[in-house]
């Protein structure tokens, strides 16, 4: 079995070198980004950061879930991304 495969990719690589490099580079950005540190960072980063935010309202102190300042901590905290 690797000996036909070894046979096609290099009589490939003779005849069609264009498709075989555009396969490989193909192949190699669907493998390749799960295993990158950017992927890694940016997952990171949207399970901290809130998808929807807070509207502005008037607080009458019956609204525990808005906070009372924006700046107001309410996720995960992003020190690890300041330590990077």
């Amino acid at each position: 079995m690797a000996r036909r495969l070894a046979a096609f990719l290099k009589n490939a690589w003779a005849k069609e070198l264009v498709l075989v490099i555009s396969f490989t580079i193909m192949c190699l950005t669907i493998i390749l980004p799960p295993f990158s540190l950017y992927t890694k960072y940016v997952s990171m980063i949207n399970q901290v950061i809130p998808y929807n935010y807070p509207v502005p309202g008037q607080d009458d102190g019956n609204m525990p879930e808005v906070p009372s300042h924006p700046h107001d901590p309410q996720n995960p905290s992003l020190e690890w991304l300041k330590k990077l």
